[in-house]
């Protein structure tokens, strides 16, 4: 998972180029990396934007405080 985490970059990229990633877990497979398909109805960009953003008095930066990126820090390393 370690090692995962600090070649995402890469990992993402084959994905994308049609390779199979497999992300493993003390030898177990854990999860797989796939290229996301085109969703219905999300084609436009900023659709939500007045549903989900500032203007609903929401910020995405709520989303990355200290304390989640110490969570997803600990996911990566067990």
């Amino acid at each position: 998972m370690l090692e995962a985490r600090n070649q995402l970059s890469r990992l993402v990229k084959a994905a994308l180029s049609g390779e199979e990633v497999i992300i493993s877990n003390h030898g177990k497979p854990q999860v797989r990396l796939v290229p996301c398909s085109e969703t219905k109805g999300l084609r436009h960009f900023g659709l939500l934007a007045g549903e989900f953003g500032r203007e609903a008095g929401r910020s995405t930066d709520a989303a990355f405080s200290e304390a989640t990126e110490r969570e997803l820090q600990h996911l990566f390393e067990t």
